[in-house]
This record gives C-alpha cells, structure tokens and sequence, in this order.
C-alpha cells in the first residue's frame, strides 16, 4: 500500500481537497484532528504539554488552544518544543492507523510535512496552493484569526516555491470544479503506478 502525503501552506485547501480524495474513496487521515485528540486524550502528550506550557495548558479538562497557538507562535524555541511531543506521536497514530485501511494507497493530510522532514515517509506527495490573498480571506472566515496573526503563522511555513520542488503533484485550488479535475488526474495516475 503506498502513503501519500497531502500538504500545503495554512488556508490553501488541504481539508477541502482531502474531502475530493476521500469521495473517491480513498482512506485519508487527518493529521491536525488527530493531534488535537491526541493531546487531549494521550496522558504522556498532557503531561509533556503541561510541563512546557503550565497547567493553564488545559482548561476544564480540555487542550486550551487559543493559549497554546499564542504562545507557540511567538516563540520558535517553544513551538519546536511542542511539535517534538506531538509530531512523534502523529506519526505513530498514522502508521497504527494505516494497518487497519485497504485499497491500493491512503493519505496523510498535514501541514507542514516539508518543514518537519516527513515528506521523506511518503510514495509521493501533493501539494495544495492558492494565492496568499485568498488563503488569508479563507482563513479570516474559518478561523476568526487578524491578518497579523494568519500570517504570523504562515512566516512559519515554506515558502509555496520551496515546497513545489519536493512535491510530486501540485493542485492550484482556486476553483473547485477545477481542483476536483485535478484530484481525480492525480487519483488516476497514482491508481495507475500502484497497479
């Protein structure tokens, strides 16, 4: 079975693209929703996530987001600290996962598997791009989040240009009749190597 990673820039449409993938059957696993279970059930992550951040890390019980994200994006050191707890066990939960799945390949959604060197797991990778104006309108409406913040966060990621060099397949999501043409080229012609 083949692994394909699915990444791209914060706003640029992996979720909406992974939801084309998953229409066509494919099995695809979320990186961001598991890690957000995965901190909030997983007592060696709350525990490692305390001792980084304090006990304000959870309230009532639950993963403070908003306190982890302000943190972890103003300070590089911290957000190193807390993608080394998590990433680990993500990629651990993923290939747990994979044992369970069937079909020729399956698919990991995340955003940022250049940056953390997991590109180097996969078969191949997708990378899913759309200009910056449009991500940071996506974004806004999404996530609520200011502009300084969406791209306080995207000075986080690679550059779109860095990140095509290492892809194997790139969807410009502008237009989504257009994107799900590309989703399924690119369905196609991993069916096609597979076989």
């Amino acid at each position: 079975m083949k692994r394909v990673g699915l990444t791209g820039g914060i706003g640029s449409g992996k979720t909406t693209v992974a939801g084309m993938f998953r229409d066509l059957g494919v099995a695809v696993y979320n990186s961001d929703v598991e890690a957000k279970r995965l901190m909030n059930e997983d007592l060696g992550i709350r525990i490692a996530i305390k001792a980084l951040f304090g006990e304000q890390a959870y309230k009532n019980n639950t993963l403070n987001r908003p306190l982890l994200a302000e943190k972890a994006f103003n300070d590089n050191e911290l957000l190193k600290a807390l993608n080394h707890i998590v990433h680990p066990a993500v990629r651990e939960d993923f290939r747990s996962w994979m044992k369970r799945q069937e079909g020729p390949y399956v698919i990991q959604e995340a955003a940022i598997l250049f940056e953390n060197g997991g590109y180097k797991d996969f078969d191949k990778m997708i990378l899913v791009t759309a200009p910056k104006k449009v991500r940071i309108a996506r974004i806004k409406q999404r996530d609520e989040l200011t502009e300084k913040e969406i791209l306080q966060r995207m000075q986080h990621q690679w550059s779109g240009k860095r990140k095509k060099e290492l892809a194997q397949y790139v969807i410009n999501n502008k237009n989504l009749e257009d994107t799900r043409s590309q989703v399924q080229k690119i369905h196609e012609q991993i069916l096609l190597k597979s076989s």
